[in-house]
């Protein structure tokens, strides 16, 4: 698969995807470190992408993104922002509503899919 088809794919699947630098348990980098820390505290899941081990994912997103930094949070394939953005967002209190309403959104399609698959 095209290292773009990978990335759009990744963010068509999943509502809430932060591309960081390491795991959120384990970042590699202190910008990655604060943004997936404000993301966990929303409390709702989300995924990941480790770009220090997807070196094809990290030369390709700052393009496609038209972002040049990670991390990288995209919501509902909408581009959030980076790190600043991200903790701006928590500290004013924007940041947990949007992804409560995301994670929210995917439950709900989640939902509709395994009714109409019966």
């Amino acid at each position: 698969m095209e290292t773009l088809e990978k990335i759009k794919q990744q963010i068509a699947e999943n509502p809430i995807l932060i591309y960081m630098k390491g795991s959120p348990k384990l970042p590699s980098c202190g910008f990655s470190a604060q943004a997936s820390q404000a993301l966990m505290s929303c409390g709702e899941p989300f995924a990941y992408v480790d770009i220090l081990q997807n070196p094809d994912i990290r030369a390709e997103l700052p393009a496609y993104a038209n972002w040049p930094t990670f991390p990288q949070l995209w919501v509902e394939g909408e581009l959030v922002g980076g790190c600043d953005i991200v903790l701006e967002m928590f500290q004013q209190g924007e940041l947990q509503p949007l992804i409560k309403e995301a994670a929210a959104r995917a439950k709900a399609s989640k939902g509709e899919e395994q009714d109409s698959a019966e």
